[in-house]
């Protein structure tokens, strides 16, 4: 069975410049430590999960179209525009695509939509006949999550694999319960607000009790905790809002079809790509 590989492009090339002990400079004075350990990670990556297809999608430069929902959406992420070099991660991103293009691994930059709704599109155009890993850090990923979708989380040796009983004992809810539970716990990462007093636990026993979020906000009066009860009521609309923005787009269509994105198991290592962009030594 065909398995593909989906990299969250963004989300690792933040991981692997951050993440990276120090900041490297070849020989001509250029930091290259973000593309360093992008393409080793990427390297790794391949190998756990044994794909036979690959696509590595990046966000592109355009309006999110979540704002016009809540403008406060994703209001705290800092601007890189304004970020010097030696601490901005895309000034990285140009290295990042021509290694990529050596590898012969197919990527692209989102036009409209944000690369979570494009994936989220890959994994439903695709996802009943093949196998298909997603790389990323991003939780909202998990709403995608079934018997023929997993999500990676890539770190080194301990790097795990994230399924449906990953998701079952982890949250106590099923994969596509997801986005119902974030939209009422809040996510700070994208400045969503969640419903007062409604955490983690309490979030798994109403959608366990009532199935949905909207089930849960069409029947709150049935809520015996006086305090969830009033909680939820007072922000049923704000909890509508948030489903919005977190729940992924599924009918998007595909840029590249899938016999496009076949991996040609080039066994490349690391120092031969620099080498082959001329970024090493």
């Amino acid at each position: 069975m065909n398995k593909l590989l989906i990299i969250d492009g963004h989300n690792l090339l933040f991981q692997m410049f951050f993440g990276m002990p120090s900041r490297i400079i070849n020989k001509q004075g250029k930091a290259i430590h973000g593309t360093l350990g992008f393409i080793g990670a990427l390297r790794k990556i391949l190998k756990i999960t044994a794909a036979t297809h690959i696509v590595v999608i990046f966000d592109g430069d355009h309006e999110n179209r979540r704002t016009e929902t809540d403008p406060d959406y994703k209001a705290n992420r800092v601007d890189y525009s304004e970020i010097p070099d030696e601490i901005n991660p895309f000034s990285q991103l140009e290295d990042i695509y021509t290694a990529l293009n050596f590898m012969q691994i197919k990527h692209f930059e989102t036009i409209d939509f944000e690369a979570d709704d494009v994936i989220a599109c890959y994994a439903h155009t695709y996802g009943k006949n093949t196998k298909i890993v997603i790389s990323s850090f991003d939780s909202d990923f998990f709403q995608l999550i079934n018997d023929n979708i997993s999500v990676l989380r890539y770190r080194g040796t301990k790097t795990i694999i994230c399924d449906v009983s990953f998701v079952k004992e982890k949250y106590g809810i099923l994969p596509a319960q997801y986005a119902d539970f974030k939209s009422l716990t809040g996510d700070k990462a994208d400045n969503i607000k969640g419903a007062r007093k409604v955490g983690i636990k309490t979030a798994a026993t109403l959608l366990n009790q009532f199935g949905s979020l909207q089930n849960i906000i069409s029947r709150a009066n049935e809520i015996s905790k006086p305090h969830i009860r009033e909680s939820i009521l007072q922000s049923s609309q704000r909890l509508q809002n948030n489903y919005k923005l977190i729940k992924l787009e599924n009918n998007l269509v595909p840029e590249l079809d899938l016999n496009s994105l076949l991996y040609k198991n080039s066994d490349f290592v690391t120092t031969e790509v620099l080498i082959g962009i001329k970024l090493y030594p």
